[in-house]
């Protein structure tokens, strides 16, 4: 009986997945990842896109706002896709360290989360469109490229040349009521981004506080 090939590492995770259909076409391949400092918190994606001969024909980053790491995931898949969708990409092979959404995307787990299934449908219905999708699951090391393009995607956005503003921060919670002390008004710094402000400096609020923000840009956009 001749000798099967060694499997790739990390192939044995997902052994009960359903066989998908082959393809006279050659794979376009696809590292992607998403991360989020905080979860949530600061968020982008990283994909790096190969031909069938294995040459780097894309790299894609891009930060997304404030969010959570699965929610970047999903996003690197779709950026992913859409490259393939407007390069008339036909068959595409995925892979991604993120076992839940490789997981989710081979119907082995449901995808309960409210924030996530708008963008599980979106990618599904990209990944039916191709003549040929794949999508596995590898190990970090084998997805450092992307991970790297995420991460430079979130250093610049933080870098000198992101708009910054500050915000002088009135603190008051809406149940305080009597003749205690008046909270102390203070100065923070602060960054807009995607029609939200994020604070980037510690707030130490109680849960319900309400703030009054003066908004005066310290820098250009």
């Amino acid at each position: 009986m001749p000798k099967l090939p060694p499997a790739n590492r990390g192939a044995g995770l997902f052994g009960d997945s359903a066989a998908e259909p082959k393809s006279a076409t050659a794979a376009h391949r696809a590292n992607i990842d998403g991360g989020s400092r905080g979860n949530p918190g600061p968020a982008s994606y990283g994909v790096v896109i190969r031909d069938p001969r294995g040459e780097v024909v894309a790299k894609l980053k891009k930060y997304i706002g404030r969010t959570t790491n699965n929610v970047a995931e999903y996003y690197g898949l779709i950026a992913a896709l859409d490259y393939a969708q407007q390069h008339n990409v036909r068959a595409l092979r995925i892979e991604s360290d993120s076992e839940l959404l490789v997981r989710q995307m081979r119907g082995q787990y449901k995808v309960k989360s409210a924030e996530l299934r708008p963008l599980f449908e979106r990618a599904k219905k990209m990944s039916t469109a191709l003549d040929s999708f794949r999508i596995e699951h590898v190990y970090r090391e084998q997805n450092a490229d992307a991970d790297a393009l995420a991460n430079e995607a979130l250093d610049e956005t933080s870098g000198a040349s992101s708009t910054q503003a500050r915000a002088t921060q009135r603190v008051a919670s809406p149940k305080l009521t009597g003749s205690g002390p008046k909270p102390q008004a203070r100065t923070i710094r602060a960054r807009f981004r995607n029609g939200a402000l994020y604070p980037m400096d510690t707030l130490d609020l109680p849960d319900g506080a309400e703030v009054e923000l003066l908004v005066r840009p310290t820098a250009k956009p």
